[in-house]
């Protein structure tokens, strides 16, 4: 199972670097939850709408790495910003249930967009 897992996390992360919302809907769970350092959202609208500001935000998306076992796929990437963010690195730990994710926790230093 994880590696279909790792290929649903890679491709819904492709698809945040295209900048396709719809694409990336299909791989959420209904019941999915986003924690991260900036929120902690519950439900496949409050996490769509977030990443939809997000996706003007950043101009790339690289992914570094990514891992898996069972039901649970880490990836760690690189998100280029407009100056004078730069470069942010980051990781993400999915859990997936069904085939989709429903846990999506977001590891990254978040000074650099708290005043933003």
């Amino acid at each position: 199972m994880s590696e279909k897992n790792i290929a649903s996390a890679v491709a819904y992360y492709q698809a945040m670097n295209n900048k396709d919302l719809a694409a990336m809907e299909k791989y959420l769970h209904s019941e999915v939850r986003l924690i991260g350092p900036l929120a902690d959202l519950k439900g496949k609208d409050a996490v769509l709408g977030s990443v939809k500001h997000l996706l003007t935000a950043f101009n790339k998306l690289t992914i570094r790495a990514q891992f898996g076992a069972g039901e649970q796929v880490m990836l760690a990437y690189d998100m280029d910003f407009p100056a004078p963010i730069g470069i942010a690195r980051a990781a993400v730990l999915f859990t997936f249930q069904d085939s989709l994710i429903i846990r999506y926790e977001l590891f990254f230093d978040a000074r650099p967009f708290e005043e933003r």
